[in-house]
């Protein structure tokens, strides 16, 4: 099970240059607006997933007026493993291609890090995983299937790579005013083998998802609500080849494709009634929780131990007693190193005191 003992941030954000050192399970870090919090969490998780949780660009981490960044972390892999430590340093220069590296190994492909050290952030914006557009669900089922399954991570990478293609070439059709069907039919033909294997993962794992979800949903929210889950595909209903003709003309005349598993989406029930059109705000948050955790479970148990949980701003977002059930079951129930973050060093101090956990603070 990963352990983060230490961590180095360079130019990182709001760090010129900082470290940090963690010798408990569950660790708070508290501080002021705007002291950099998030921006920790965010290097922690960068360093297990290769990218920022919250940038869209890398030129986004780097500090003001710096030509680049660096970070570098020390895992320790817990007595089974059959690894003393990790290693991890990124690194990017001005304009340059990132590096990263484990053990002072440079990775060839990024796409190899991902899984070696599961991890699960937890942030305010995330409620945008339930109000929000198809888009941010299926990156959520992505994130975690890429963790689990190698394969999966490979196959998406490709079929990413092919619905560019194509949507390029049907752009070049419209700019010469002809056709070649003949070069669309190979190319469907590659899109159609990525795709129907991702949808066939997500589906599988749509399954195992909901149980968890209910699960959690019934202890933070501590009643019997009833949460549904459906994993919506065109491919649910037609083989993806069929799909991809039936759009043909669509295509050609919108120069994008309009179908196939990048469009799909996860519907959320309450009560058998439409979640985003019924749910408090409370009950958003549960699930949100919820749902989080289930990404938890199964990494878990697709890996064999718990991922590492990063928290950010948590206390701001559930009443009392959902915090509660949450934080007992984050603190007490669950064996891997948490991070939480909070503006009132109080707040952390009672609450870790109340659960009887051992902690660390960290102020900033």
């Amino acid at each position: 099970m990963p352990h983060l003992s230490s961590i180095i941030l360079t130019q990182f954000k709001n760090y010129a240059l900082s470290s940090f050192s963690f010798k408990e399970k569950v660790v708070g870090i508290c501080g002021l607006n705007g002291r950099g919090k998030t921006n920790l969490l965010d290097a922690i998780y960068y360093c297990c997933f290769t990218k920022s949780y919250f940038s869209r660009t890398d030129q986004m981490n780097v500090q003001f007026n710096s030509n680049g960044f660096r970070l570098e972390s020390q895992f320790s892999m817990g007595p089974n493993s059959n690894t003393d430590g990790l290693k991890i340093v990124c690194k990017m220069a001005n304009e340059e291609k990132k590096e990263f590296s484990v053990n002072d190994i440079p990775y060839q492909k990024l796409s190899e890090h991902i899984g070696r050290l599961p991890c699960v952030m937890i942030a305010p914006d995330d409620i945008e995983l339930i109000t929000g557009a198809a888009e941010g669900r299926r990156r959520y089922m992505d994130t975690i299937l890429s963790q689990m399954n190698a394969e999966y991570l490979l196959q998406l990478i490709q079929y990413t790579r092919i619905l560019q293609q194509r949507n390029s070439l049907l752009k070049r059709f419209a700019e010469q005013g002809k056709t070649d069907n003949s070069l669309l039919e190979v190319m469907d033909e590659q899109l159609v083998a990525r795709g129907q294997y991702i949808f066939e993962c997500r589906k599988e794992f749509s399954l195992e998802l909901l149980p968890l979800v209910q699960e959690f949903y019934s202890q933070i929210a501590n009643n019997e609500e009833l949460v549904g889950l459906h994993y919506e595909s065109q491919l649910n209903q037609i083989d993806f080849a069929l799909v991809l003709q039936q759009h043909r003309q669509k295509d050609l005349l919108l120069q994008r494709t309009n179908a196939g598993i990048h469009k799909d989406d996860i519907s959320i029930l309450l009560n058998n009634q439409s979640f985003k059109n019924t749910a408090s705000q409370g009950q958003r948050k549960s699930l949100l929780f919820a749902l989080k955790l289930a990404e938890f479970k199964l990494l878990q148990k697709n890996k064999g131990f718990a991922p590492i949980l990063l928290l950010d701003d948590v206390f701001e977002k559930l009443d009392d007693n959902r915090m509660n059930n949450l934080l007992h079951w984050v603190c007490n129930e669950n064996s891997s190193q948490v991070f939480i973050t909070d503006t009132h060093r109080e707040r952390l101090e009672s609450t870790f005191n109340n659960l009887g956990v051992l902690h660390q603070i960290i102020e900033l």
